[in-house]
């Protein structure tokens, strides 16, 4: 009689180490008993379950989240992107970088809408870390350890479109009126990093308004986030900005006003403008950036040229300060031009060359190749 007992038992233990998702529901002790003349197997059924099973949260995670509704996945609301930078290529006269190096940097986004209407986005990233590299061009100064970027949630409230978040730009509201695609870094936002192109540190909420005619207004503030100063303190930094924009189907222009001022009651304030044309052949792009420290005026400028259709792809060509220069102050000069081609919806390969001025130094040609995967 122990025998039959043990064979009975056998089967079951076996059951519960194979693998769940192959032995639910495709096989039961009843089914068993049809290869046997023993009766009342039925009994050993008892100890399964109908109702449905659950994953278990870690120990310590209980009350985190709904049991009854967790499902261990995705929202059907969160979205995921991602996208990667890579660039090869060498930098003439930078001690550095002379000889043909390699960076790259990798992005992540995922975005989560819970009303249809709002959306709670969180940028990680990760790349080489440029600040090794020289000059590094592209700024890919990342490090290769994943971190968050920014975490902002954007709203709406009546008309207008707001967001707030953690590192995130008070420029993410401005409309601005650059249409030209920049090959480095410098060349970004027309020359008007400083305005148009506003970052933000520690808490930032900022928001825009859009108007039927094609005005746009936008306005926002950043404060450092630091607990042993606070946010909008004097001890702190905190940055103002705002920007006036007009967007018509064929040319665009946008000015935007900026205050910053730190612990050590230094303020600086600067007024940036861009604008763009398009034209049937190119679209012209320019910016003209001044700010003031303390009495002191510095200013910078740039103009870009975007050939749109040439061949399967868009040829850019780009010249402008490498910064916001005060008087008396030597000037130097940053040019580029570059061809971005799609090869797939997936992939663009854009080569480029560029010379940067350097004040008492030999100037920088680079010649670089970029990849762009997006997925």
């Amino acid at each position: 009689m122990k025998l039959f007992k043990n064979l009975l038992v056998a089967p079951a233990t076996i059951g519960l180490l194979a693998p769940v998702s192959m032995f639910a529901g495709e096989a039961s002790l009843n089914d068993i008993s049809k290869y046997s003349n023993l009766e009342h197997l039925d009994l050993a059924n008892a100890f399964v379950s109908d109702e449905p099973t659950h994953n278990s949260l870690l120990a310590g995670g209980e009350g985190l989240v709904d049991s009854d509704s967790y499902d261990g996945g995705f929202s059907e609301t969160t979205t995921a992107s991602f996208s990667v930078d890579a660039v090869i290529g060498s930098i003439d006269g930078d001690t550095t970088t002379e000889a043909t190096t390699f960076e790259y940097q990798y992005n992540i986004g995922l975005s989560t809408s819970f009303t249809g209407e709002d959306s709670l986005d969180v940028a990680i990233d990760s790349g080489s870390d440029g600040a090794t590299t020289g000059d590094n061009p592209m700024a890919f100064d990342t490090g290769a350890s994943l971190q968050v970027d920014g975490v902002t949630y954007s709203f709406p409230v009546g008309g207008l479109s707001m967001i707030v978040g953690a590192d995130t730009d008070i420029s993410a509201s401005f409309t601005g009126a650059c249409s030209y695609s920049s090959f480095t870094d410098y060349m970004g936002n027309c020359g008007t990093g400083n305005s148009l192109g506003v970052g933000g540190s520690g808490i930032t909420a900022t928001g825009s308004y859009a108007f039927d005619s094609g005005f746009s207004l936008a306005a926002g503030l950043s404060s450092t986030a630091d607990s042993s100063v606070g946010i909008l303190t004097k001890e702190g930094t905190d940055t103002y900005g705002i920007e006036a924009a007009y967007t018509a189907d064929s040319y665009g222009l946008a000015v935007a006003y900026v205050s910053t001022d730190n612990a050590a009651d230094a303020e600086t304030t600067t007024w940036g403008i861009n604008g763009t044309y398009s034209f049937d052949l190119a679209d012209v792009s320019v910016g003209y950036e001044t700010t003031e420290t303390s009495g002191t005026d510095a200013d910078g400028y740039f103009i870009g040229v975007t050939f749109p259709e040439v061949g399967p792809g868009s040829v850019s060509i780009g010249a402008g300060t490498t910064g916001n220069f005060a008087d008396g102050v030597t000037e130097t000069m940053m040019y580029e031009a570059s061809y971005s081609y799609p090869v797939n919806d997936g992939l663009s390969i854009t080569p480029g060359v560029y010379i940067k001025e350097v004040d008492g130094g030999d100037d920088l040609t680079g010649v670089l190749v970029k990849s762009s995967f997006s997925f």
